[in-house]
């Protein structure tokens, strides 16, 4: 395992030993969570863009003009 050094605020690394303390962990651990959520929740928001992507560069829809407010809440 890597070790980081990071420059925080006093006050911020003041308060997240408070929060770190509260749940029974370490900053470190904090850190580390806060991290690999991070990670995770970014690679997920990419792929689901890719994968939108994929289905745009598919789809034959297309619009004829401009939408307004009032056509799209028109009520067949």
């Amino acid at each position: 395992m890597a070790n980081l050094t990071l420059a925080l605020d006093d006050a911020l690394l003041q308060r997240a030993r408070e929060a770190a303390l509260r749940e029974n962990t370490s900053v470190n651990a904090l850190v580390r969570d806060f991290l690999t959520r991070y990670v995770e929740v970014r690679s997920r928001r990419l792929e689901a863009l890719s994968r939108f992507e994929a289905v745009a560069a598919t789809s034959q829809s297309s619009s004829e003009g401009p939408w307004s407010r009032d056509s799209l809440h028109e009520r067949s």
